[in-house]
């Protein structure tokens, strides 16, 4: 947006906001000389103020000028990104009248002769309404009835509905046939947070736009141009830490940006806003990550406590440490999500340090630890309790192998170390001599290697033999061997082959059956044949299961015995009677005679069952 001049308000004061590119211009003080807070003296008025949302503005303006305007729009979006703002500021360019202007249009560098009306909540032809308060039949019985009327001065008449998921059914029901064909001079606008409860008979009639979270980033230099505006002065780390605590919603950061103002008496820094928060220090969070990385349990325990002692919520700094550890993971992932705007240099410096000496199996399980850990925390009756309890079960069994690891060890004899040898268990953890246990550190003393106990030398043992496997029914075979029961049903029933071969065997799986089945059986085979197998899983295939073999099968044996004369005679004499199974029979079993010329080959066993 370009420059604007000092706005004044009605009795022709100056308003308290120099002009700034790059800023929605304030809205004029009212006479009252009332205070305006921050999000709504800077709402945005048109449509190059709204920041985080390039992709719809692009959409709109671009079907204003080919004059493709539909007769509604849905708006969603989580709170405070502008569903509501949006929604005026298409009013306004529905209606937007100045000499030379005849049509509706995006481009509103003045005001026109609706524009304050409309963005005041006061104009006539503009009706907003909140569905959480009206949601009854009633109340759109009244706009379908008022719809009917030209409008009083303006080009259309808008209905702008806010939370319109709140409308009951019946509600719903009613706006139907009058959404589909509105008259002409009618347009609406819906806007809602809880998009999937509006009926997809509502969506089809509408324009949809999603609303994105506002980057952090993006955020930060909204609120720094704000800051300038507005004479305060503001660290950039404190802005960061407002743009975090808001998540990507421009109503709460700048909420919260009023308070810090307020809190630190006109100067926003870094520690008001911790204060004002609750939050911890960034880089104590950061000391308290390596401390549970290195697993040393007192300076961990230490700085939790110091950090509680100092104001900081138990839940909040589980929370913090899970954010920095997601933080270090998209580093060793994706080096450039350091360069976000939001992310301190301490924070970048150090979280790119930890992402080269940390695994992705390490971060990936603390992660997961702390999860679980800040959800016992919020409901536990001592929470600093429960997050020392946290952090130990950190140290102690974060960096734990996995199965396959633990196979591993095990083979090698490495779990049957002697206490007090260095050779790490199964648990993951060294014994003392004392009979008491020590954390083993994710994260070496200094170096950018990790420190992991050394093994102790693998015991001499034959090597496994490695199993060859021709078919995939000697692979079914083998598992009932091994006494498998789950893993050979599992192949028998929810596994249609697409491809085997001794060392890859590929296949799909049918409806219901485990997702986990693949991996479960990778882990058995290398266990089993001493070597590594590819386990696939296809889209699709169209090979019987098993199971279903075997069904079919039997079922043609038993067509087959059925059709005989003999047994048809024998069915007739005994009325009632079924045959129930056909199985094959050894030769030491079969007869020595068949029992009648023609009936059965001598490998086969007729089972008829009666009623009598």
């Amino acid at each position: 947006m370009t420059d604007f001049d000092t706005v004044t308000d009605e009795s022709g004061a100056p308003d308290d906001a120099p002009a700034l590119p790059g800023l929605p211009q304030p809205t004029p003080a009212p006479q009252s000389g009332a205070y305006r807070v921050l999000a709504r003296k800077y709402r945005p008025r048109a449509f190059p103020d709204l920041i985080g949302q390039e992709a719809m503005v692009r959409t709109l303006s671009n079907a204003f000028e080919t004059g493709r305007i539909p007769q509604a729009w849905m708006l969603t979006g989580v709170r405070g990104v502008g569903k509501t703002t949006t929604a005026r500021i298409l009013a306004r360019a529905l209606n937007y009248e100045r000499p030379g202007v005849t049509g509706p249009t995006v481009h509103m560098p003045e005001l026109g002769v609706h524009c304050e009306a409309i963005m005041e909540s006061r104009h006539v032809d503009v009706m907003e309404m909140d569905a959480a308060s009206h949601t009854g039949i009633d109340d759109v019985r009244q706009i379908i009835d008022g719809i009917r009327y030209a409008p009083v001065s303006a080009r259309y008449k808008v209905y702008i509905i806010d939370e319109v998921h709140m409308l009951s059914e019946k509600a719903f029901n009613a706006f139907l046939k009058t959404l589909e064909e509105p008259p002409p001079h009618a347009k609406f606008v819906f806007a809602t947070t809880e998009i999937r409860k509006v009926p997809v008979t509502i969506l089809s009639r509408c324009q949809r736009f999603d609303l994105r979270r506002v980057e952090a980033g993006t955020l930060v230099a909204h609120l720094t141009r704000i800051c300038a505006a507005e004479a305060v002065e503001a660290e950039p780390e404190a802005l960061a830490m407002v743009a975090r605590a808001a998540e990507g919603s421009v109503r709460d950061s700048l909420s919260l940006l009023d308070q810090a103002i307020a809190h630190g008496a006109g100067r926003v820094g870094v520690e008001e806003v911790r204060a004002m928060l609750g939050l911890a220090d960034r880089g104590r969070i950061i000391d308290l990550f390596e401390h549970v990385m290195r697993g040393d349990l007192p300076a961990a325990l230490g700085e939790l406590k110091s950090q509680y002692d100092a104001g900081a919520d138990p839940a909040v700094i589980l929370t913090d440490l899970a954010g920095f550890t997601h933080f270090v993971t998209r580093l060793k992932l994706v080096p450039a999500a350091g360069e976000d705007a939001a992310i301190t240099d301490v924070e970048r410096t150090r979280g790119t340090d930890f992402a080269a000496r940390l695994s992705v199996r390490i971060l990936s399980r603390t992660w997961q630890m702390l999860v679980k850990g800040i959800a016992e925390v919020q409901a536990a009756p001592r929470p600093i309790a429960a997050a020392e309890m946290v952090l130990v079960r950190l140290a102690y069994a974060a960096d734990l192998p996995t199965p396959d690891e633990a196979l591993r060890l095990l083979r090698e004899g490495n779990a049957s170390a002697p206490p007090g040898s260095g050779g790490a268990g199964p648990a993951g953890g060294g014994a003392t001599m004392s009979g008491t246990e020590s954390p083993r550190p994710m994260l070496a003393a200094s170096g950018p290697t990790l420190a992991r106990a050394p093994a102790a030398a693998p015991a001499m043992e034959p090597a496994v033999p490695q199993m060859r496997l021709a078919r995939f029914e000697d692979l079914v075979a083998l598992a009932g061997e091994r006494r498998d029961i789950g893993l050979k049903r599992a192949l028998e029933r929810d596994v249609r082959l697409a491809h085997f071969e001794d060392g890859h065997v590929e296949f799909a799986l049918v409806d219901g059956a485990s997702k986990t089945l693949a991996g479960d059986l990778s882990r058995r085979l290398q266990e089993w044949t001493g070597r590594r197998w590819v386990v696939s899983i296809a889209r699709e295939s169209d090979t019987p299961t098993l199971h279903e073999k075997a069904e079919a099968e039997a079922a043609e044996r038993l067509s087959g015995v059925a059709g005989h004369p003999l047994v048809q005679a024998v069915m007739q004499r005994f009325p009632g009677a079924a045959i129930v199974d056909v199985r094959n029979i050894t030769a030491e079993e079969a007869p020595a005679q068949p029992v009648g010329e023609g009936l059965a080959p001598a490998d086969e066993e007729l089972y008829i069952d009666d009623d009598f």
